[in-house]
């Protein structure tokens, strides 16, 4: 039977300052997993059970939420679909929700992840109820989780990890922006030297025709608005007589005062009226049809007079004809010469005069922007090099303390360099003039080399938690997932892992899958996972421990099975973290 966690269950504290905090996690034919939802706090949990219990699936799901690649092997058997969804705490998140404002996804206090995995393989992914790209979904789990498995070292040889590794945890935060400054600016005239070379050069005989151009443009209103009035011109005069015509017959109709034989329709309306009238007591519908032929007086009347005011504005003179036609002939000419319909005249006339004035001081420009792109090379190169003497002390300072951690966590003799390269001659770019390298030896008298041919996964796992704690004072905590951190190690090298992994945690959260007691016992709160098999399949169970079947647990993975003598030596090492374990029988 599945349970979902108790929130009050567990001990430990809440840190009010997490960065980021996954909260809660559903999961839905999954897997072996048919339903389960879990909750989640702040600190360090440690997701325990037996081997093959299903403690990964927890981390699969996370996993695929963040962008991993889907199949259809995921979706439980007999299910039609798969669906994940986790919920993270972001108030302290804010470049997840300055990421989420960008996208226009809802930017508030918690965000929603959502996936769904349909039995034919199809996946969609969801960010607060927003379908989004696996692509989209990715950029933005990179600012909320941070997983660490067999797979580390893919993340950590990316020159972008690194920087930010080192960046991130270093005091020169203005010394970066003014690097990316210094090189924005050169950028900008990098870009405004390669559009002016674009411009092949103009010979004398070619700038005498395109000043020709242009004239020929300039004796025109070439506004979009005067276009349209010449060709409206145009359409009124070419109707000319047959317009007249027709609003002379309309007013005619009108007006009783041009008719002999009989009353216009005005004063047909008003005498049909009068008769009506006299009897709109007696009928409602009588009434209303006098109210709307009163309307029908007033509207006949104003028609009148907009129709004579049109017939006032005929133009039969057909100099005016032959001189508006005469003019649209010829935009329509510049309009076939330059490519363009008429409306786009005006624009084409601009552009040459753009040209035209490019051409006249080219030299000018180029000499007045090579001077400047000088200058502001030189104030890149400075601004660059005063990056690179902070970064290489501070590289210095993170490697030692990060040989320090690898000491404790069993990787005593090893070693961890953190190398920043300068170098001044290359082409500027956004980080300024370094390379950074990371080259480690996990074991005493190996040489160093790149960190994905020397470390084991369980190694890497290691070493990144050690990275992690030693640049904690970054100010910068996404929600970190451990798995495998204590493949090959235990006794003191375990306890010392749970001890970094519950500091790790101070200021935010950690998760961490573990079979190690010694890893267990420093977690703040220890979720259970466990295989529970029923007549019809097998599934997923978890539960949140309290204080007894905590002991429990411990006594298990100490022993293999719960005796005196294990749930004694279970008190002993929960007492050492937490002394309230102390005096439990």
């Amino acid at each position: 039977m599945l349970s979902r966690p108790d929130m009050g269950i567990g001990n430990g504290d809440s840190s009010s300052d997490t960065y980021t905090m996954l909260s809660h996690l559903h999961i839905s034919n999954f897997a072996i997993v048919p339903e389960l939802e879990l909750d989640f706090h702040a600190g360090f949990t440690a997701i325990t059970g037996e081997t093959g219990a299903g403690k990964s699936i927890l981390v699969d799901a996370l996993g695929l939420l963040l962008g991993d690649r889907s199949d259809s092997g995921w979706v439980r058997p007999g299910a039609e679909r798969a669906e994940l969804a986790a919920e993270f705490s972001i108030s302290n998140n804010a470049p997840a929700r300055q990421w989420l404002k960008e996208s226009e996804l809802s930017a508030q206090q918690d965000c929603l992840l959502r996936r769904t995995i349909n039995s034919n393989g199809r996946s969609r992914a969801f960010i607060n109820g927003s379908p989004v790209s696996v692509t989209q979904i990715q950029s933005l789990g990179n600012l909320l989780v941070e997983i660490h498995g067999q797979n580390e070292h893919l993340r950590l040889t990316k020159s972008s990890e690194q920087f930010r590794l080192l960046d991130g945890s270093g005091n020169y935060r203005q010394e970066i922006t003014a690097v990316r400054s210094a090189y924005a600016h050169w950028k900008q005239l990098t870009d405004a030297i390669s559009a002016l070379e674009a411009d092949a050069p103009v010979a004398a005989t070619d700038l005498e025709f395109l000043n020709f151009q242009l004239d020929e443009l300039q004796q025109h209103d070439l506004g979009a608005d005067a276009v349209a009035r010449l060709q409206k011109e145009h359409d009124r005069l070419a109707a000319g007589g047959a317009l007249q015509e027709a609003l002379t017959a309309a007013i005619e109709l009108l007006d009783p005062e041009t008719l002999a034989a009989s009353a216009g329709v005005n004063a047909e309306l008003a005498n049909t009226l009068g008769q009506l009238q006299n009897f709109m007591p007696l009928d409602t519908d009588i009434a209303d049809a006098c109210q709307m032929l009163q309307e029908a007086a007033v509207n006949c009347s104003e028609a009148l007079n907009s129709l004579r005011a049109a017939r006032g504005h005929v133009d039969l003179d057909p100099a005016r004809f032959a001189d508006v036609v005469h003019q649209l002939s010829q935009l329509h000419d510049l309009a076939r010469k330059h490519r363009v319909q008429m409306d786009g005249l005006e624009e084409a006339r601009d552009r040459l005069a753009a040209r035209i004035e490019r051409a006249g001081n080219a030299q000018q420009r180029r000499s007045k922007l090579a001077a400047a792109l000088s200058d502001a090379l030189a104030t890149y190169r400075d601004t660059a090099a005063r990056v690179h003497d902070c970064r290489q002390q501070h590289a210095h300072e993170l490697s030692g303390q990060v040989m320090e951690l690898m000491a404790e966590l069993g990787m005593a003799g090893g070693s961890f360099e953190l190398a920043v390269a300068h170098l001044p001659e290359r082409t500027p770019s956004v980080r300024g003039d370094d390379e950074v390298h990371i080259n480690i030896s996990a074991n005493p008298g190996s040489a160093p080399g790149p960190l994905h041919k020397i470390a084991s996964g369980g190694e890497l796992s290691r070493i990144s938690l050690a990275i992690k704690v030693a640049a904690a004072d970054a100010g910068e905590s996404v929600t970190q997932i451990f798995d495998e951190v204590d493949a090959g190690i235990g006794g003191g090298t375990a306890h010392a892992v749970g001890q970094l992994l519950k500091r790790l945690a101070t200021r935010g959260q950690a998760l961490c899958v573990t079979h190690l007691a010694q890893v267990a016992v420093c977690a703040t709160h220890q979720l259970q996972v466990r295989k529970e098999s029923g007549q019809l399949a097998t599934v997923v169970g978890t539960s949140l421990l309290d204080k007894e079947n905590r002991v429990d647990e411990i006594a298990r993975m100490l022993s293999g099975r719960i005796s005196e003598q294990s749930r004694a030596h279970a008190i002993e090492l929960l007492g050492a973290a937490d002394p309230s374990y102390l005096g439990r029988t």
